[in-house]
């Protein structure tokens, strides 16, 4: 069911793309006027305008249907559930786990004078 109402939503968008890029620009179009005439097709912009209307209002009731069907697949489960994470961290073991500690030796110095690594790599 999900992938049937998924089909039609993505035909609905690229009709209503193509639609509304078939539709004249009346003149506020990024300063490009659609210019006059007496022979200016406004029955055409009209249908594509209506067109345009009840494709819109299809492609949000198929996002509105794609919402409650996600909705109703992911009820009683939680993300955490999915990757079997315990969602109880109220134990201070649990937290002080989770946090990376780092080191207080000498490995995040660089080498010293003695050490025969070289400071910076070599091509060989």
């Amino acid at each position: 069911m999900e992938n049937v109402v998924l089909i039609i939503h993505l035909f609905l968008a690229l009709t209503l793309i193509g639609v509304v890029l078939m539709q004249r620009s009346e003149g506020g179009g990024l300063g490009m006027g659609g210019g006059g005439g007496v022979m200016t097709g406004r029955a055409a912009a009209t249908a594509l305008g209506k067109l345009t209307w009840v494709l819109a209002i299809a492609f949000i009731i198929t996002s509105m249907v794609l919402t409650i069907i996600a909705a109703q697949n992911a009820s009683g489960s939680s993300v955490l559930d999915r990757l079997g994470i315990s969602s109880t961290t109220s134990s201070q073991n649990d937290s002080e786990s989770l946090v990376p500690t780092l080191s207080t030796e000498d490995d995040l110095l660089p080498p010293s004078v003695d050490n025969n690594a070289p400071v910076v790599p070599e091509a060989n």
